[in-house]
């Protein structure tokens, strides 16, 4: 009885696990998350994909900047590209990931550290929401001019 159980539980962890991979399909410099329906950039700003990983420094860039910058992508890739806002790149957090709080299979050399959302906090409307791959936490506290991680995406 007890190793059909064991079995039963390996069997759904599994599949469970499984889907989890299946959330996201591989096109090169760009993800496709199937759950959120939106394409995210592999590489954090500053980095650029080389087939294998993300290669260069990720850098800090303001809110005002990443607005430069994002006309930058669509014009190189296409689309509009823009900042996530809070649920989204919550949504890439994995707490039992060790170092960055992240897939690295799928977003490879990601930086353990703050990276800035589109969404305003509605208690403090000056401070804008992050997210930390360092922590797996959400804070609302960083003005826009303050230098984050950023990561893009688009709507599918």
């Amino acid at each position: 009885m007890f190793n059909k159980f064991i079995s039963l539980f390996l069997i759904v962890f599994l599949n469970f696990y499984e889907v989890q991979s299946k959330d996201f399909i591989d096109k090169g410099v760009y993800v496709i998350d199937l759950k959120s329906r939106v394409e995210w950039l592999k590489c954090s700003v500053g980095q650029q994909w080389n087939e294998v990983s993300c290669t260069g420094e990720a850098i800090k860039i303001s809110i005002e900047e990443a607005e430069k910058i994002k006309s930058q992508v669509g014009e190189e890739l296409g689309g509009e590209w823009r900042l996530p806002n809070k649920q989204e790149l919550n949504s890439l957090i994995c707490k039992k990931c060790e170092g960055a709080k992240i897939n690295k299979d799928i977003f490879p050399d990601t930086p353990a550290g703050l990276f800035w959302t589109s969404q305003r906090n509605w208690w403090s409307p000056k401070f804008f929401w992050s997210v930390n791959f360092f922590t797996g936490h959400t804070y609302g506290r960083f003005v826009p001019e303050k230098k984050l991680f950023v990561r893009f995406l688009r709507d599918r």
